[in-house]
């Protein structure tokens, strides 16, 4: 798959996500815009809502996406992604607390992107602990008890307050439908950021996939690069649930799909995955904002995607 073609592809997204909804705009509304002589109800359509919406959705896309390709290969599994480290969990406790103490919306992204990097802090302190033998494995396994802990924690905070619970549910479920420029703001610099160390660094992880061993001995410094890829992919993946809630599967599909078309190569394969994700989020978004006369959560349709892209995954390798 060839970086040309993904841009290509993600122009004519970026085209149909500003066209498509309830009211549908030609490219010549957008021509006006960009003169400047479109109409006061057409600007605000496209760009206070629609275009906003689809950078957040293109955020939040490059972030699960380049953070799960990360991930498989630090974990040398291919079913990784980046709530397999409790970061959604956490996030989702943040966010769940931020309604109940009745912050804005400012508030809630803050509140559930801090709780989700004290809790990626706390599965790195308990699985890095020396008296583990493989601390990919551990920091894994610590992430999936602590993700667990905190989802029965965040259902017993919405039985206590279940006067809030039509506030916080349909964040839950992953959704882009009140975009904010305040939440572009805010994440987009993290993205920047997390995705240019990865990219930077993207050698390192095919070095990571042959193991610990062969990692060092081409001068790596394992333990430190793991902590820094747990670091960023965090950030990364905090971030996008802080803005859009829950959304998964996105970690797994995209780079496996790219992985199935280019190979393991992390500097091809990181670069193609960003590129396709910016495309497949802005999609699945439109798809959620017209198939019903609401708007179905895009976290339910990549989970309707991605479990029987999860089970394909397990026959194709043997698991």
């Amino acid at each position: 798959m060839k970086i040309p073609l993904l841009l290509i592809l993600n122009l004519a997204v970026v085209l149909l996500s500003i066209s498509v909804g309830s009211s549908h705009y030609g490219f010549d509304e957008v021509y006006q815009i960009l003169q400047g002589i479109a109409d006061e109800t057409t600007k605000a359509i496209i760009l206070d809502y629609r275009l906003p919406r689809l950078i957040l959705a293109m955020i939040v896309g490059a972030s699960l996406s380049a953070s799960g390709c990360s991930l498989q290969a630090l974990f040398r599994n291919p079913l990784a992604e980046p709530y397999v480290l409790g970061i959604a969990s956490g996030a989702s406790m943040g966010a769940i607390l931020s309604v109940i103490l009745g912050f804005g919306v400012f508030g809630r992204i803050l509140l559930a992107f801090f709780s989700a990097i004290m809790t990626a802090y706390l599965v790195f302190f308990i699985g890095s602990t020396r008296k583990f033998r493989d601390q990919s494995y551990a920091i894994l396994l610590a992430g999936i008890a602590i993700a667990s802990f905190l989802s029965g924690l965040n259902s017993l905070l919405l039985y206590l307050h279940s006067q809030s619970l039509h506030l916080v549910i349909f964040w839950l479920m992953g959704s882009f439908s009140n975009p904010q420029w305040e939440e572009v703001y805010f994440s987009l610099p993290f993205l920047i950021i997390g995705l240019s160390f990865l990219l930077a660094t993207s050698w390192n992880l095919n070095a990571l996939l042959l193991g610990d061993e062969h990692a060092k001995a081409v001068g790596i410094n394992v333990d430190r690069y793991r902590a820094e890829l747990i670091f960023f992919t965090s950030l990364l993946t905090s971030t996008a649930v802080a803005v859009s809630g829950v959304i998964g599967f996105v970690g797994i599909i995209i780079p496996h799909t790219v992985r199935l078309l280019i190979g393991e190569e992390h500097r091809q394969l990181l670069p193609a995955t960003i590129l396709l994700s910016t495309a497949f989020m802005p999609l699945v978004d439109v798809f959620a904002r017209i198939s019903s006369s609401g708007e179905i959560p895009v976290g339910a349709i990549t989970a309707i995607l991605g479990g029987p892209f999860f089970l394909y995954l397990l026959m194709r390798r043997g698991l």
